[in-house]
């Protein structure tokens, strides 16, 4: 239950891991594993790829990242994803890196309109693997082996012709050429008289020769041929398989009758050998007739075997033909397979071309959303201008109906409230006083005066949002004024001096 990273990879039976399980869904969970670094995004080079169905573009290519930190925890990275990363309700900032916890709300991209949720929201949870794996969702494996395997038709190659134990036709030949020589010496009669004991020595030496030749014969030979008949069988696939047929079945009938040759002349050697030991002086004329039909099967035996070097060395060509024909069907497959790889990059291509038809159009879409967005702001914007405005002006009709002196029509400085409540400038009242002590309003007796700080810190904060010449006209009333009494004084202190 610890910290993540406390899975042990490929022994997930019975254990516990991490994942992002998705809000309201036993499907698409994505799978946290140790060690390996989990990209999401709707691109193809990613470990999950995500394509919205309602909004394509709601998931970035590459959208986020999470990876292991050195202390084993997970961590999350927005990878500049234009619609954010949220983790706990809170949008994460690009290329900054989070730990993530279990019992953590992920939310990819923002809700819809009418929706109160996104559409790919997970919570961080470890679960039991045989709860977890039936949810899963799968890896987006790239699509590398499409083209792989094209080119093997072709199954056997060089080594197989070169290899040990495939003697091809230039081997067969040398190997018949080694038994015709062995085998093809004549033998040679000096007289009667020499015919007991020549014989003797020359069935002697024939037996021992003819093993070795029927060694040569057996060994080299014959597995050859089988070997160059089954080149012969695997080439005819894309040749002409009447004329390989003839040419086997030929070499086949050549094979067999070398080998009843053989068959034989062993026959007529252990022949001759019974007869000389049960004629050791005599019946010279039967050993001679016998040594005789030896030596013509001998000569059939090397005609046989010219014939069979002459069919092998007729099959090498053939075979080197038929190489060159399958050399040409390659081509021909390559060039098949090339139109193949461009039709499908043409497809490729056309589906991208509407990939973004289809990105244009939700771009589209998105920036009207914000111009109407935007608009909506200005409308609002130009209704609390309009609000600010009424404001003013009722301000403004505040000050010029309460806030202004009745006697020289500006606002007041350094107001005082008479005894009767009527508020007037200073200066005014006091000039007023000169002719009369009764309030300008009421017409009732002045019998006390008092300053007013209250509407004089008013009025100076609302006369400070104000337009300029209002504020300039004051501050010249108030100089020209606080000139009257400082003049008014010098002149009281004169006189009294």
């Amino acid at each position: 239950m610890g910290e993540p990273g406390s899975l042990v990879t490929g022994d997930r039976a019975g254990g516990r891991s991490w994942c992002l399980r998705r809000v309201g869904m036993d499907a698409e969970w994505l799978l946290l594993e140790d060690g390996n670094e989990v990209t999401i995004g709707r691109g193809f080079g990613v470990t999950y790829q995500l394509v919205s169905k309602i909004c394509p573009l709601m998931i970035s290519r590459n959208h986020c990242v999470l990876k292991q930190n050195v202390e084993g925890q997970w961590t999350i990275m927005d990878n500049k994803s234009l619609n954010g990363v949220w983790l706990n309700r809170q949008r994460l900032e690009p290329l900054n890196v989070y730990s993530i916890h279990k019992g953590d709300h992920i939310q990819l991209g923002v809700p819809l309109e009418n929706k109160e949720n996104a559409e790919y929201e997970y919570e961080v949870t470890e679960e039991e693997w045989d709860r977890m794996y039936p949810c899963l969702a799968p890896k987006n494996d790239q699509m590398t082996g499409k083209n792989k395997g094209l080119r093997t038709k072709r199954k056997f190659s060089l080594d197989e012709l070169e290899g040990p134990g495939a003697e091809g036709p230039s081997n067969l030949k040398s190997k018949i050429s080694k038994v015709s020589c062995e085998s093809g010496q004549p033998v040679k009669s000096h007289g009667k008289g020499e015919v007991a004991s020549q014989p003797s020595e020359y069935l002697d030496l024939k037996l021992t020769s003819l093993e070795p030749s029927e060694k040569a014969t057996e060994v080299h030979v014959y597995p050859g041929s089988t070997k160059v008949i089954e080149l012969h069988h695997k080439k005819q696939k894309a040749s002409n398989p009447s004329a390989s047929h003839s040419s086997l079945a030929l070499f086949r009938v050549t094979m067999s009758r070398i080998l009843k040759l053989k068959t034989q002349m062993q026959e007529k050697q252990v022949a001759v050998l019974n007869v000389k030991k049960q004629t050791q002086k005599g019946n010279s004329k039967k050993i001679v007739k016998m040594e005789q039909e030896l030596q013509d099967l001998q000569s059939q035996l090397c005609a046989e075997q010219a014939q069979q070097q002459a069919r092998v060395e007729q099959l090498e060509k053939t075979f080197q033909e038929e190489e060159q024909h399958l050399q040409d069907l390659e081509k021909e497959q390559g060039e098949e397979d090339l139109k193949q790889q461009l039709a499908q990059a043409l497809q490729e291509h056309r589906a991208l071309m509407e990939e973004l038809n289809r990105s244009k159009k939700d771009f589209e879409a998105i920036i009207q959303a914000k111009n109407k967005e935007l608009e909506q702001t200005k409308e609002e914007k130009e209704k609390v201008q309009a609000q600010k405005e009424e404001v003013l002006s009722h301000v403004n009709d505040v000050l010029e109906n309460e806030l202004q002196c009745i006697i020289c029509s500006e606002y007041f400085i350094e107001a005082v409230t008479l005894n009767c409540a009527h508020s007037f400038c200073s200066y005014c009242i006091s000039e007023w006083m000169k002719r009369k002590v009764e309030c300008p309003i009421c017409r009732k007796d002045i019998k006390s005066q008092t300053h007013s700080l209250v509407l004089d810190n008013c009025i100076n904060k609302m006369v400070d949002n104000l337009s300029s010449e209002v504020k300039e006209r004051r501050i010249v009333l108030i100089r020209e004024r606080k000139e009257y009494h400082r003049i008014r004084y010098i002149t009281i202190e004169a006189s009294l001096h």
